[in-house]
């Protein structure tokens, strides 16, 4: 759903993205909410009871994959939050890196997207040591 002018994106596919990226923003922010109350929860309940050191623990390994999903959703969140401001500022679904055009496939998959697909995999791919 191009427009003819310029390449961008329509403004039908624009406010359909806007939509699908306020609601991800809503859930990614309930999400991260409830991770950090169950934080709170897990360090409260370890404080006020007798308890093993596989207790421990296990409330450590918890709270260690806890921190990682907030963590995730909060980088996403951020990723959420610049798409928006991308829409707003007329640059959504063009590349970052490289000005390109972003497939709307690709948009319509992760609405966040800053960069193409084969961007994003050399991104992701290990350095190689000189």
């Amino acid at each position: 759903m191009v427009d003819q002018v310029a390449g961008r994106p329509d403004r039908k596919f624009l406010e359909r993205q806007r939509q699908r990226l306020l609601v991800l923003r809503e859930e990614l922010r309930s999400t991260t909410a409830a991770v950090e109350a169950e934080e709170l929860t897990l360090q409260g309940e370890s404080s006020l009871q007798p308890h093993e050191y596989e207790d421990d623990a296990q409330k450590l390994d918890a709270l260690e994959r806890g921190d990682n999903l907030a963590r995730r959703d909060l980088e996403r969140l951020a990723a959420v939050e610049r798409a928006l401001g991308r829409i707003d500022a007329g640059t959504y679904g063009f590349s970052e890196v490289s000005g390109a055009r972003i497939p709307d496939d690709r948009l319509e998959v992760m609405p966040e997207a800053t960069g193409t697909v084969a961007e994003q995999k050399a991104l992701e791919a290990p350095r190689e040591s000189v």
